[in-house]
């Protein structure tokens, strides 16, 4: 004789598990208020049995796939990665899912990553975007990051301003008397661009020399910062103590190509990033750093992006950033 399957339980099972209405059930599963005791029992009741919850039914009757999409350029890049995992956090705990693309900065793949979510009928996009002529359907919510496009469009993203700025006063506080700004980037409006702003405020304020050294993708910046580089160092010594780059990677980058003229970080050489990443084995950061709020700025863009109402979201949203001392800037204590 076949043992009898396993009946998969319904919302009435849960209800009747935990000795509430089917409705409270639908709020608990739904995330709308209820008592904490009731919610308890739901959700004991849901773990006992078993049960799993039908997004596809619930997506029907909402119109809603419960799906969003979001586009960086890779995953490789550890900011890039870190931001990928916040947002699939902050998702799954509206009981979103997530569908990843990864652009590799290729302007075709943009769009044609976008076309396709849009046909899969998705809740919503937040993207990291670059192409100058991308096209999103204005009946989809989308928020983007770091670049904005108009006021539709909310634009989450670090105080970077504010970031430069704390960076060209750091250096000067540590002592630097001759700075320099490297960074390579997208040509296009946006606000990491405004980095080199907040610097070269921060310069002119302590009355401190300094150089900018900017290089717009896509030309390989290697070749331009080996030459300023090499052009700066007499005797094995650089006319420059204080560096600041747009990014902790750059910021790995120009380390090597100083350690080629037997220049170190922070003895010779004291040297500040932007992003805040850190190695995934100590927690410890790779160099000092302006550090983004990575985990506030996910949670800021799903929050932005699954709003009802459009009136209630900003084009802008600038969330504040801090200084990370790590191995390449002496200690301030």
């Amino acid at each position: 004789m076949k043992q009898k399957e396993r009946m998969v339980p319904t919302v009435k099972d849960v209800a009747r598990e935990a000795g509430v209405a089917v409705g409270t059930v639908s709020k608990v599963i739904n995330g709308k208020p209820v008592g904490d005791e009731y919610k308890k029992k739901v959700e004991a009741a849901i773990k006992k049995l078993d049960y799993r919850i039908n997004s596809y039914a619930q997506g029907l009757k909402a119109s809603k796939t419960y799906t969003v999409a979001v586009l960086v350029p890779n995953t490789a890049n550890p900011f890039f990665g870190e931001l990928a995992h916040e947002l699939n956090f902050a998702l799954s705990k509206r009981n979103y899912r997530m569908y990843l693309c990864c652009t590799d900065y290729d302007f075709r793949l943009e769009q044609e990553f976008i076309n396709m979510v849009q046909m899969n009928k998705v809740d919503g996009i937040i993207g990291l975007t670059y192409s100058p002529d991308i096209v999103v359907d204005e009946s989809l919510p989308f928020v983007s990051i770091d670049r904005p496009f108009s006021q539709g469009i909310p634009c989450i993203s670090s105080d970077n301003y504010n970031g430069g700025l704390i960076a060209a006063e750091k250096l000067c506080e540590l002592g630097c008397r001759k700075l320099v700004f490297f960074r390579n980037g997208s040509p296009l409006i946006n606000e990491p661009n405004k980095r080199a702003s907040g610097f070269e405020a921060g310069c002119i304020h302590n009355n401190i020399d300094y150089d900018i050294v900017s290089v717009d993708d896509p030309e390989d910046p290697v070749p331009t910062f080996k030459k300023y580089i090499s052009d700066h160092i007499k005797k094995g010594k650089a006319d420059f103590d204080g560096v600041f780059c747009v990014t902790d990677s750059l910021a790995c980058i120009i380390m090597e190509m100083l350690a080629e003229h037997d220049i170190y970080a922070p003895n010779d050489i004291q040297i500040i990033g932007f992003d805040g990443i850190k190695h995934f084995a100590t927690g410890k950061p790779y160099c000092s750093s302006i550090a983004q709020p990575i985990a506030d700025l996910a949670e800021v863009a799903v929050d932005t992006l699954l709003r009802e109402s459009n009136s209630v979201k900003p084009p802008l949203i600038c969330l504040p950033v801090e200084y990370l001392e790590g191995p390449t800037t002496k200690q301030t204590r």
